[in-house]
């Protein structure tokens, strides 16, 4: 069984900066592109920030030059960095892979971490 377990979420001001972590576990044989979505009340989700394995990253517009994420494949773990929060930023944070489990048929699954607050206020 895999699991995403994020964590680094919490109420912070205008302008400071937060560090979100998801580790991967369970029978993982490799772990592909990860993924960082957030949700805000009464918004659809949408993807803030993804990696590749080999490391080539993307961005919503919304957070770039703010935001960094990053992955260390030796702990199965992604990351988001976010600078200068803003309160737009508010949001349920959740992480997202593509992972390969150890099965006979090495199956690949997409699993979704169960979310961490992010808040964003004065």
């Amino acid at each position: 069984q895999v699991q995403l377990v994020e964590s680094g979420g919490g109420l912070v001001q205008p302008g400071g900066s937060l560090r979100l972590s998801c580790a991967a576990s369970g029978s993982i044989f490799s772990i592909n592109d990860m993924s960082w979505y957030r949700q805000a009340p009464g918004k659809q989700r949408e993807l803030v920030a993804g990696i590749t394995r080999s490391g080539s990253t993307n961005y919503v517009d919304s957070v770039k030059g703010r935001f960094t994420i990053s992955r260390d494949n030796a702990k199965n773990t992604v990351y988001l960095q976010m600078n200068s929060l803003k309160p737009e930023d508010t949001a349920v944070y959740y992480c997202n892979a593509d992972i390969t489990d150890y099965g006979i048929r090495k199956s690949t699954y997409n699993y979704w971490g169960q979310g961490t607050q992010v808040t964003v206020s004065s």
